[in-house]
């Protein structure tokens, strides 16, 4: 009968080996993972970096277009500033003798009357003001009369004159005018409505615009 070999176990060289092998490949991962980590940290501040240089520039880019849009801001704002003063002007020039057809006759033309209430606060002032020994007449000159809010604004107006009458208004009945370089003709009419007078650009000079049948100019 054959004897048999008794099996061995597990030795301690066994069991070593084990743990050597296992513990290099700890070692691989971990390398690995700290490779992908720093490659990754790497690539995160590359993006960051080349982020920040594209918000420089936009933030550069949008600076000198917002400096450009000023710039064209004021050139716009300066040349309507001088339309809207050459318009009044034009207005202004002997605009007394477009009332002959009316009992008024207008002998001194103020332009930009300052108007303050009792606390010398300053409330608006008056484009054009219009008078004589009786009658005083506030015009409002617009480049272009085209919004029924100028007329509503410049009925505002006329009650503050009322209220508070600068020194050429004291003791005068008071008329109100609308002057544009243009003239809508719904709004024309609106202040027609209203009692306002209506003028006109017309070349280089300014004329009444005629007033529809049973106008009556209203007194404040």
């Amino acid at each position: 009968m054959a004897t048999q070999q008794p099996q061995m176990g597990l030795t301690f060289e066994h069991v070593w080996a084990a743990l050597m092998e296992d513990r290099e490949q700890l070692r691989k991962i971990e390398e690995t993972l700290e490779e992908a980590d720093r490659r990754t940290k790497e690539r995160l501040e590359e993006t960051h970096r080349r982020t920040e240089e594209t918000v420089n520039r936009m933030a550069a880019n949008i600076d000198k277009m917002s400096a450009k849009v000023d710039r064209v801001s004021e050139n716009i704002g300066g040349v309507n500033q001088s339309m809207g003063e050459l318009i009044e002007t034009l207005v202004a020039a002997r605009l007394w003798e477009k009332f002959d057809a009316y009992p008024y006759n207008f002998l001194r033309a103020y332009r930009r009357v300052e108007l303050f209430d009792d606390t010398n606060r300053k409330l608006t002032d008056v484009d054009i003001l219009l008078t004589n020994g009786e009658y005083v007449m506030a015009v409002e000159v617009k480049r272009h009369l085209d919004a029924k809010d100028d007329v509503d604004h410049h009925l505002k107006r006329m009650d503050l004159i009322r209220q508070f009458p600068p020194n050429q208004c004291g003791g005068k009945k008071l008329l109100g005018a609308m002057a544009g370089g243009a003239v809508d003709t719904d709004v024309c009419s609106y202040a027609h409505s209203a009692g306002l007078f209506v003028l006109e650009l017309t070349g280089d000079s300014v004329s009444l615009v005629k007033a529809p049948e049973g106008f009556a100019p209203r007194q404040w």
